[in-house]
């Protein structure tokens, strides 16, 4: 066949290592015989997308295949969609757990292209593997159309119970601020303020960025002097990061606080990327991981539904929660590997650690946290809006200890069930790329929570 190929990837990633990927992806490509057609380097734009798009329009291709070399947003991904009737599939890519920065983030591109490919109807097959491993059968299956995403049943609405009304009363009437528009192509985080409110009882105030810009640069020095005593308490080698950017960075936990009392806001979410770093200066990852710790979520790129799902899992666990990625999943070694940039709460940090300070592994900003996570039960739960269907979705793993698997925070985990079986649920099931983690078994009162909510239930 005549196969179209259109490789993603974003310029702030390790360029030079999604390039030898790349190199690795279109040579098993090649062998499969078939005739491969479309650019050979790296898409980093919108303009240059969609010049590839047209290409293979002009060159009539049978199939086309989004080649997810790095992480991406999901605008590019849903307008290949629609631009062809002919079958799609995306192949996505592991990186190794060495403990530095996370190099590419595929997994997490696929993860956004489910969600939004779902909303739209869209079907496509999938692939995450290794280019440099054994990937010619996969490939071939993933052609022939036998590796479909497909679409998962949802489950009845549980049974409301007395802790599960507990839950849902607690949420109900608290307050979130979004502040800022969640980023393009994050189809993940979008939401309707009347839709939140009818579900939860939860009001959602639509804050803009500069509204805690301008709190963070009027904060007193003496403010930001505690919100270091603190930083200084918990975390080694402040020293070592820039002293004005962490400044900043420590401002934005006073100007959160500010927001939180003037509004009597019980969750955040956060527009964290990129004008924190490109207009502000400072990175409010470690005022995140502040501000959960003391029980007050914050949800990065403004996921008001992340958000929402962090309040009730907190209400269930009465713990602090944190509101991660899954950024790889590894059948061979039936683990996972949940991960943000450096936000996950304090008390979470595996013991005998010492927590560092560190910076954005793209950005280069301070005030990151950085540690992995302890080993222990551990319950993961989103609200979710996948397929447009809410409901909640519902799982349960074994915090391992095992080294840091990429900077920031960061853990590995291993499922009830497979990896492998776990991998398809969520690519079939469209889930957000962020759930929230709290340690301990919650699922018998969020089954109860959902009841209350009357919302589906999807055990993964």
């Amino acid at each position: 066949m005549k196969l179209g190929i259109l490789p993603l990837g974003r310029p702030t990633f390790d360029v030079p290592f999604a390039e030898e990927n790349l190199t690795a992806m279109l040579a098993a490509l090649e062998a499969t015989g078939h005739e491969i057609v479309g650019p050979r380097e790296l898409l980093f734009d919108e303009a240059a997308t969609k010049a590839g798009i047209a290409a293979l329009k002009a060159a009539e291709v049978d199939q086309v295949m989004i080649l997810q070399v790095t992480f991406t947003d999901a605008s590019m991904t849903v307008a290949i969609g629609a631009a062809f009737e002919q079958p799609l599939s995306i192949w996505s890519i592991p990186e190794p757990r060495l403990g530095g920065r996370l190099r590419l983030n595929s997994f997490c591109g696929l993860n956004l292209a489910s969600h939004a490919l779902g909303l739209n109807n869209r079907a496509f097959g999938w692939l995450y593997a290794d280019p440099t491993g054994d990937v010619a059968a996969d490939l071939t299956a993933m052609l022939a159309g036998a590796r479909p995403s497909g679409k998962l049943a949802l489950g009845a609405v549980p049974e409301a119970t007395e802790a599960g009304r507990a839950i849902a009363k607690a949420v109900n009437g608290q307050r979130i601020a979004r502040i800022g528009e969640h980023p393009a192509g994050f189809d993940t985080c979008a939401y309707d303020k009347a839709d939140m409110k009818a579900l939860s009882g939860v009001e959602v105030d639509e804050l803009a960025l500069d509204d805690l810009f301008d709190l963070a640069r009027a904060v007193p020095a003496e403010a930001a002097a505690e919100v270091r005593k603190q930083a200084d308490a918990e975390l080694s080698g402040l020293d070592e990061v820039d002293p004005e950017e962490l400044d900043r960075s420590l401002r934005l936990k006073v100007g959160l606080d500010t927001l939180k009392a003037n509004g009597g806001y019980g969750a955040f979410a956060i527009r964290c990327w990129p004008e924190t770093f490109t207009e502000y200066g400072g990175a409010v990852c470690g005022p995140a991981s502040m501000m959960g710790e003391a029980r007050v979520p914050c949800a990065c790129e403004a996921d008001v539904y992340g958000a929402l799902t962090q309040m009730v899992l907190a209400a269930a666990a009465d713990a602090p929660v944190f509101l991660t990625d899954l950024v790889d999943m590894d059948a061979d070694d039936d683990t996972g590997v949940v991960w943000h940039c450096g936000q996950a709460p304090i008390s979470m940090i595996a013991p005998e650690v010492q927590a560092e300070a560190t910076i954005h592994t793209n950005r280069k900003q301070p005030l990151l946290y950085q540690f992995p996570l302890k080993a222990g039960e551990v319950t993961l739960m989103r609200i979710s809006q996948a397929h447009g269907r809410r409901h909640m979705v519902l799982s349960h793993a074994m915090m391992l200890t095992r080294p840091m698997s990429f900077t920031g925070t960061s853990g590995v985990l291993r499922f009830g069930r497979g990896a492998g079986d776990v991998l398809s649920d969520i690519i079939a099931s469209g889930l957000e790329h962020h759930m929230a983690l709290a340690y301990g078994d919650h699922r018998v009162a969020l089954r109860g929570a959902a009841g209350a909510m009357g919302l589906p239930l999807l055990e993964i």
